[in-house]
């Protein structure tokens, strides 16, 4: 298929593919986007229930005006596509020693509940680990999160002021290390040191600069009607709106090239599409496998954190913790976090991890009858060891009080080596590479490769994981390619004396044409 000219094609319609989808489509590019799977939103995937369809992939939307500003952008308002509900607690947390701790969207009420549970010091201490984590946030939130290149420097010197920031940067301190620094009550420290797996990382090797991933979530956690899929729905018919070309169940077998820069794509059933310039949406480690040339360098290892994920229907039995002890977002904690984190820094599956439930059903007040539950356990991606035996949640949660019924059948699972197959050569890792280690946030690859026409977006690609982060890398990609403004022509280009510059076509307030 020949495209039309200054045309473009978008590999992958997970989040960063259709964040760049979007973006190139309000800009007045043609965009066809190509989706191996049967739905738009990549890991923001569905699956069956008797209650109905369940969320099997990210539950939590934190940093909202990145999705308005990719609505604002395509001239049109969030709240016209998307329903979101605040949440009022942002997430409920059990240990079996019978603590419970609700944490909510203002530090002045985390400050009052964590002091009401674990007392006036510890409270005094979170005041502090607050206060320092939110300047970590505003001082890595422009120059890193929002920027398409790190700029260290920007950061250190919105640092450099605050003294008190700098052993967050310390070489070779973990999040463990500083987490123990700062608070005395170990169930704090367990609980903060859990943000981490919020990327893929280990608390008790992931640089301690990680601990400022809480305040992406104590600034306002919102729960989509209609669950996550709801949202990758509105932004698949908002390309759609844009007129964009959305081909589902359509997988790419290779990216082509002639001259050193990108020349279009071959699909599966041998169809070829003509491009001189191509979003990837995928893993990063899967380029080695479809580039007809050897593909750019790139650091794709070591791997994330995976999951084994549990998602099914059940009621809540009206014994034990009750209907109502379930919020939105619950955490049950694991006895001991080294039991946890020891076993999976060595490549393997702890026996009784944290388990992440989110009651998908709970954003209503509608209780009693089914519910729709995803159940999240950190496991590692799958290696050359022997594949772990999936942990069984409920036996472990009837420990706490949480009694469910009917019971999930081994169906309702999606092991690691599952996730592997459903994104090819990923290893199952659910975060691209590994966040432990201090410069692992400026190893991740960026928006524009060396390749001449290849661009990049997603998870595995700067600024990271998470939602917002993988709409951000589609802001990325989006950017990097209007502004390389690659001629159909197919000479190669020449150095030329001379010449003027032009702005960015995304740099305006309205998108250039």
């Amino acid at each position: 298929m020949k495209m039309q000219k200054d045309s473009v094609l978008v590999i992958g319609a997970g989040m960063g593919g259709l964040a760049a989808a979007i973006r190139l489509a309000a800009a007045g590019r043609a965009v066809t986007l190509c989706e191996a799977h049967g739905w738009a939103g990549g890991k923001m995937r569905v699956v069956p229930s008797a209650a109905g369809p369940v969320d099997a992939g990210p539950t939590v939307l934190t940093m909202r005006d990145v999705l308005a500003e990719l609505f604002e952008v395509a001239g049109t308002e969030l709240a016209a596509h998307v329903s979101l509900e605040p949440l009022s607690v942002l997430a409920r947390h059990f240990w079996t020693d019978g603590t419970q701790l609700d944490l909510f969207a203002t530090p002045e009420a985390n400050a009052e509940a964590i002091g009401a549970v674990f007392g006036a010091r510890a409270c005094a201490e979170f005041q502090r680990f607050e206060a320092e984590t939110r300047a970590l946030f505003d001082a890595f939130d422009t120059p890193i999160m929002r920027s398409p290149r790190p700029d260290a420097l920007g950061a250190a010197r919105a640092m450099l002021p605050r003294a008190a920031l700098w052993p967050w940067l310390a070489p070779g301190r973990t999040l463990e290390a500083m987490l123990a620094a700062r608070f005395s009550e170990p169930r704090l420290r367990q609980l903060f040191g859990r943000y981490a797996t919020y990327v893929g990382g280990n608390p008790t090797l992931a640089p301690a600069v990680l601990g400022l991933i809480w305040q992406a979530e104590a600034r306002g956690v919102w729960a989509v009607r209609g669950g996550m899929a709801a949202l990758a729905g509105a932004l698949a018919d908002l390309f759609a709106s844009l007129g964009g070309d959305l081909r589902l169940n359509t997988p790419v077998a290779r990216i082509m090239t002639a001259g050193g820069a990108i020349s279009g794509a071959q699909l599966d059933d041998g169809e070829v599409i003509d491009a001189r310039q191509i979003v990837f949406n995928g893993d990063p480690a899967a380029l080695p496998w479809l580039l007809d040339q050897r593909p750019p360098r790139l650091a794709t290892a070591p791997r994330s954190l995976s999951a084994q994920v549990w998602t099914f229907s059940a009621e809540v039995q009206a014994h034990g913790m009750g209907r109502d002890a379930l919020a939105y977002h619950s955490v049950f904690f694991a006895d001991d976090p080294a039991q946890e984190f020891g076993p999976l820094g060595q490549g393997r599956a702890p026996h009784e991890p944290t388990i992440y439930v989110c009651a998908q059903d709970r954003i209503s007040a509608r209780l009693g009858g089914a519910e729709r539950f995803q159940f999240i356990l950190n496991a590692p991606p799958v290696t050359r060891k022997e594949p772990p035996c999936p942990t069984d949640p409920l036996s472990r949660l009837a420990r706490f009080g949480l009694h469910l019924s009917p019971a999930p059948r081994q169906e309702a699972l999606t092991r690691p080596q599952d996730f592997a197959q459903l994104f090819p050569h990923s290893q199952g890792a659910l975060y691209g590479l590994s966040p432990n280690g201090m410069l692992a946030t400026f190893q991740r690859p960026r928006a524009r490769t060396k390749l001449t026409g290849l661009y990049l977006a997603g998870g595995g690609v700067h600024p990271g994981a998470g939602v917002p982060m993988a709409l951000l890398s589609g802001k990325h990609a989006a950017t990097a390619l209007l502004g390389d403004r690659i001629s159909a022509a197919r000479s190669r280009r020449m150095a030329m004396p001379g010449g003027m510059s032009t702005g960015s076509a995304m740099t305006a307030r309205a998108p250039s044409r």
